[in-house]
């Protein structure tokens, strides 16, 4: 597949490797290079975008720094794929006092299709009668159940989800949605609470109603700020905390 760029005279403020940087988010939001595939080598991309070899290293230097591309020594530079490791190092902020963070186990309680509440159809820039898919996972450390996960997916972009791929999936959900659905996480935005557990959650956390827990809500987005997850996430801090991601 070879989608010929359409690079532009960049606008008054903007510098010519940060319209390189666009241009190569629109190729992979295109699929044009998959997850896991090297991208073209230096030279070519240089032609394609007609641009010095110095503005296009900067370009890349930036979405290596992002974990949106992933160098290799020798090898070249590839589209990074969701994997375990990936999921834990940027994505999952859980750790026990000590510190440690450790992959957890995980069960999905409830999987539906409905229509979007107010708040999931704002976040996922959907309309008031937007259909989604709900599901929710508990999450255990140490055999321990720790975690709750409301999570919705906006239905046009996940039409064929079914509740089978959920729960029988071999790797993370951030890799379900890039493989099967071509859709890569490539950052988060994230709000912190405390709050008192639910009903619900209580049952799941096996804790006492009302018991103070960490509320966590995020918007996972693809490429071009497209948000693809809404999240909550129930936390209980009593052996466990959650620890901020460093920026790089």
């Amino acid at each position: 597949m070879n989608i010929k760029a359409n690079v532009s005279i960049p606008a008054v403020g903007t510098t010519l490797y940060k319209e390189v940087q666009k241009q190569v988010l629109r190729a992979l939001a295109a699929g044009e290079w998959k997850p896991g595939e090297a991208i073209p080598a230096e030279k070519k991309l240089c032609e394609r975008f007609s641009v010095s070899i110095g503005t296009l290293r900067k370009a890349i230097d930036e979405l290596v720094a992002e974990n949106i591309l992933i160098r290799h020594q020798g090898r070249g530079t590839y589209v990074a794929q969701h994997n375990r490791a990936q999921q834990m190092f940027r994505f999952f902020n859980v750790t026990d006092h000590s510190g440690n963070k450790t992959y957890p186990q995980l069960s999905l309680v409830e999987f539906a299709k409905r229509r979007a509440d107010k708040h999931a159809a704002e976040k996922l820039l959907l309309p008031a009668t937007g259909k989604v898919f709900a599901f929710t996972n508990l999450l255990y450390l140490q055999e321990q159940p720790v975690i709750v996960d409301d999570i919705v997916l906006p239905e046009p972009l996940f039409v064929s989800l079914t509740e089978a791929q959920i729960r029988n999936r071999p790797n993370t959900l951030y890799n379900l949605y890039q493989i099967d659905f071509g859709l890569s996480v490539i950052r988060t935005e994230e709000r912190l609470r405390a709050a008192p557990v639910g009903e619900k959650h209580a049952a799941l956390l096996g804790l006492k109603l009302g018991t103070p827990i960490l509320e966590v809500r995020r918007v996972a987005f693809s490429y071009n700020d497209l948000p693809i997850e809404w999240r909550i996430s129930y936390i209980n801090t009593e052996k466990h905390e959650y620890v901020a991601p460093i920026a790089q």
